[in-house]
């Protein structure tokens, strides 16, 4: 039981973690840096620790509030910030051909 639950959540965690932020920030560091395993070493013990106060903060707040809560907290909360990034992108775009008709 704890194998697969320890599975899971790397593959989980793998996967969202290919080509984010930390990702593509970890890479242009290393690039400007002749020392990739203090890159590496710094990007994985702050990802480990992020981690590590997700687990303790998820783990607390669960013993009061019941899951079905919790999953509702966190899926209007992605879709809030989701939908933000969305309407972002349309006014981004809309600037940028803005400044593009005034030069």
């Amino acid at each position: 039981m704890v194998l697969s639950l320890l599975l899971s959540t790397f593959l989980t965690v793998f996967i969202a973690e290919l080509g984010d932020k930390t990702q593509l920030a970890t890479l242009t560091i290393s690039g400007t840096s002749n020392k990739p395993l203090a890159v590496f070493l710094g990007s994985s013990s702050a990802l480990v620790f992020a981690s590590l106060l997700g687990a303790i903060t998820g783990g607390s707040i669960s013993s009061f509030l019941p899951e079905v809560v919790l999953k509702s907290i966190a899926s209007i909360t992605f879709f809030i910030i989701g939908t933000k990034l969305f309407i972002n992108s349309f006014t981004i775009e809309k600037e940028e051909n803005e400044e593009k008709e005034n030069n």
